[in-house]
């Protein structure tokens, strides 16, 4: 019997996914991601300086960092101080590769852009939805710096979003939802830009193992989704045509 999402999706459906901008007030951009029930606050802000093996190269760096409120899952989560575990490095990790494929980091000049994706809810998805997110809070950070005139021009020379896509019961599914993570045999968390490229593949089999023909099918519905993401990103950026520069 093929398997029946909870919510009713079809296969190749999305969660809903908004963003609200300027929730919170002190940063250049704010934006709470929602993907369902998932929640994201992306925050970025600027430092002047960079990491050392940049210094004296004009060029600019972006890092992120990654958190989950310890009341973003129904059991309660232990907050990460001195010691982050392998899982939370792994994924702001995963945010910065991503959202720096997104920038000329020569136009950013000798400054610092953090991303903090912090976690207010978890429904699964919670790494796609920070980097799809990222992005948006990245843009109107960028829009913020030139607006005060820290930069000259726009740094952003492409766009990164990223979905998550699983085997159920043998069939691919788009964008799951905590209950379809934990049964699905396989998961997968796919990053492309604007054009389609792949950024970054993480997949595993949870059980088993996987043909050439389900991961083909797997990146197809992977692709699908994020063509809908970018559009939903680009709407979300009343100034997009300003600040690509593509």
């Amino acid at each position: 019997m093929a398997w029946q999402r909870p919510d009713g999706r079809q296969s190749y459906q999305l969660r809903p996914i908004s963003f609200q901008q300027n929730f919170t007030r002190f940063a250049p951009a704010a934006v709470l991601t929602k993907c369902g029930d998932t929640q994201v606050l992306c925050s970025v802000s600027v430092t002047q300086g960079v990491p050392k093996f940049l210094e004296g190269t004009g060029k600019g760096w972006l890092t992120a960092e990654y958190r989950m409120l310890p009341s973003a899952t129904p059991q309660r989560q232990e907050r990460e101080f001195l010691k982050l575990s392998g899982r939370t490095q792994e994924i702001q990790r995963l945010i910065g590769r991503s959202l720096r494929a997104a920038l000329d980091l020569e136009a950013i000049g000798e400054r610092t852009l953090t991303v903090d994706a912090d976690v207010l809810q978890a429904d699964a998805g919670t790494r796609t939805t920070a980097i799809t997110g990222g992005f948006v809070a990245l843009a109107h950070a960028i829009s913020t710096l030139l607006q005060q005139g820290v930069l000259e021009r726009s740094p952003i020379i492409g766009q990164v979003a990223a979905i998550s896509v699983g085997l159920l019961q043998g069939e691919p599914f788009l964008d799951l939802n905590y209950i379809e993570d934990v049964r699905a045999e396989v998961d997968f968390n796919v990053v492309m830009n604007q054009q389609l490229g792949i950024i970054e593949v993480q997949g595993t089999a949870e059980s088993g193992s996987f043909s050439r023909t389900q991961l083909n099918s797997l990146l197809d519905f992977a692709q699908k989704g994020i063509q809908q993401l970018l559009i939903a990103q680009r709407e979300a950026i009343a100034n997009w045509n300003d600040l690509y520069q593509g």
